[in-house]
């Protein structure tokens, strides 16, 4: 159950055909979204949501999400309650393409507020994190001990490629929304949201054409190493971690040596609204609907890393370089810098990148639909489209979210929540979530709670979120959630002391 290769062994391997695929995507908090109680937890999402919200105000104390999915590692013995001590992991055998998936992200005082029924402003910080990794077809088992073993399953036989890509950034932003239009059957709303960020760490791999022969001696095989096109690079405030100075220190000189990055999300919501309402109650049913209908244009942006000087650019292989000499080589390995002084006899040619490199964030067009039911009940939609690789850049995020369906029980203090999820590599993931008060807590799978393998594939969020005592207009902003469809409620006070109730059916 425990890894079986020895790092410094192996590095080569991993230049030659990385195993594992980290993605990244963020602010999802798949159970609010669509919402209007989502408030400044679903500026990530949509803009132009934090118009149509019943409350003057709400801040976001803290926030946090992480997501994670792979094909090729199963955690065993472990779940989100259990003790982590005591998990294994192994790598999952067979011949395929390989994969796996890890992002995060932080919300601190992430603050909404709305000047006005028609205008909303926001701000806040976010922490980010995204990561990426994939590999073409590769056989694989868990008892190889060498490259040669790596080979004798038959990938000499087939072309080797990889790539790996992963930034993570701080970001603070600013979001402005207002109502464009507002008839008695409908209205419309928009928002913008701009994001000034520092680059904290960036990392990238690709390797293509990979190709190896192989030469029959008796019963043995020997692999020549024929071709390859690799190159890597990190951020270039990695190289001032030293050992002799202190935590602090490292973190200090590592946060402050970072670069500027920008980015912006547009959104609309079209609201069709509730129209069994009487125009009587106007003030009290102003953000009720029927429909909402949100479209966004999320992380359209980039950031930017200056290269580190273990950054290289590898081109072929010098000649009779054997499976044998690649052991030889790498053995032992400790760290990317003696990886760099062995590869010298191994590689054609090497190249040291200097400069400055971009990662595009993970851009992506967004459909959201909300529907009102009854009671308390509601189902929301989400459906993200992938754009960033309409920037030509081949270091870029995508966001692994593809369709999501949400139906949801929801009032002002308590929420019920069921997500289920459908993502760009296939996977079916039902997730929950409940509103409790201030607190909001949930899962993106459900097996990562209740099963001991599934841990590989899920992740979880949390957040604190606190609101006034009341709504923007009156202690009941959505008389539906009392009154049954089809059965108007009414003023058991004064307009002063305006209260609403359900008449008897």
């Amino acid at each position: 159950m425990e890894n079986p290769f020895k790092w410094g062994k192996w590095f080569l391997l991993a230049l030659l055909l990385p195993l594992f695929h980290f993605y990244g995507n963020a602010q999802n908090y798949y159970a609010i979204q669509g919402s209007n109680y989502a408030g400044s937890l679903g500026i990530g999402n949509n803009p132009a949501s934090i118009v149509n919200t019943p409350y003057k105000w709400d801040i976001t104390l803290f926030g946090a999400q992480e997501k994670n999915a792979t094909n090729g590692i199963v955690i065993h013995k472990y779940s989100l309650f259990s003790d982590p001590n005591k998990s294994q992991y192994n790598f999952k055998e067979g011949d395929y393409r390989r994969y796996a998936y890890a992002d995060y992200n932080v919300n601190l005082l992430n603050i909404r507020y709305a000047i006005n029924r028609r205008q909303a402003i926001g701000f806040g910080i976010n922490l980010r994190g995204y990561a990426q990794l994939s590999s073409g077809p590769v056989r694989f088992i868990d008892t190889l001990k060498n490259v040669g073993d790596f080979f004798d399953l038959g990938n000499y036989n087939r072309k080797l490629y990889g790539d790996f890509i992963h930034g993570s950034w701080i970001e603070v932003f600013a979001t402005w929304a207002q109502t464009i239009w507002d008839r008695p059957d409908a209205r419309l709303n928009a928002g913008i949201t701009a994001k000034i960020s520092r680059g904290i760490s960036g990392a990238y791999l690709n390797v293509l054409n990979g190709t190896v022969a192989q030469t029959i001696h008796g019963n043995n095989y020997d692999y020549t190493m024929q071709d390859v096109y690799a190159e890597y690079g990190h951020s270039a405030n990695y190289d001032l971690w030293q050992k002799d100075k202190s935590t602090n220190q490292n973190l200090r000189d590592f946060l402050t040596h970072t670069r500027a990055g920008f980015s912006f999300d547009l959104g609309v919501e079209y609201l069709v609204k509730a129209a069994q309402v009487s125009s009587v109650f106007d003030e009290d049913n102003y953000y009720d609907y029927d429909w909402k209908i949100g479209l966004s244009l999320l992380d359209i942006g980039f950031n930017q890393f200056k290269y580190g000087k273990n950054s290289r650019i590898l081109n072929g292989f010098q000649a009779n370089i054997t499976d044998t000499v690649l052991d030889q080589q790498f053995a032992n390995v400790k760290d990317l810098t003696e990886f760099n002084q062995r590869v010298v006899g191994i590689a054609g040619t090497i190249q040291q990148p200097t400069g400055i490199f971009n990662i595009i964030n993970p851009a992506r067009l967004v459909l959201n639909v909300d529907h009102y039911i009854t009671g308390a009940w509601y189902v929301n939609g989400n459906a993200s489209l992938n754009l960033s690789s309409l920037s030509g850049s081949q270091w870029r995020l995508t966001e692994l979210n593809m369709l999501t369906v949400t139906p949801r029980w929801e009032t002002r203090r308590l929420g019920f929540y069921l997500p289920v999820q459908f993502n760009i590599k296939e996977n079916l993931w039902v997730g929950g979530a409940v509103k409790l008060g201030p607190l909001l807590l949930g899962v993106h799978n459900w097996a990562t709670v209740f099963a001991k393998n599934k841990t590989q594939n899920g992740g979880a969020y949390i957040a604190l979120v606190i609101r006034p005592g009341k709504n923007n207009n009156s202690e009941q902003t959505d008389k539906r959630l009392d009154c049954p469809r089809g059965i108007a409620p009414k003023f058991t006070k004064n307009r002063l002391g305006q209260k609403l109730s359900c008449p008897p059916r």
